[in-house]
């Protein structure tokens, strides 16, 4: 099941005053970036943010679960929580590096 537009909207709502926070539809889900760092996976309206040690104590009692089959464990965060999903999106971004620049494949000439 895809997220809700709508609730990812809310989601970038809870952060705004931050930094740039954006999303990305990315395979019927979303990534929601705070100064073009990835901090949030949304899979079936439910936000997630990697287990990280600087968010251990901060989110100590949340649940953990992969996003999707085949992913690590990330902790589930409480929508609605807006000071605990504002600090650990904000302790988040502080250790996340930049995505890398892709380099663009030229056509093959031939």
């Amino acid at each position: 099941m895809a997220s809700n537009p709508d609730f990812v909207n809310y989601i970038c709502e809870q952060l705004e005053g931050l930094g740039a926070v954006r999303s990305r539809k990315m395979f019927g889900e979303y990534i929601v970036y705070l100064n073009d760092k990835p901090v949030v996976i949304i899979c079936d309206d439910r936000p997630m943010v990697k287990m990280l040690p600087c968010l251990e104590e901060l989110l100590r009692d949340r649940p953990v679960e992969p996003p999707y089959e085949g992913a690590k464990d990330h902790y589930l965060l409480d929508p609605d929580d807006r000071d605990t999903l504002r600090e650990a999106v904000r302790r988040a971004e502080e250790v996340t590096p930049l995505p890398r620049k892709r380099m663009k494949k030229e056509g093959s000439k031939g």
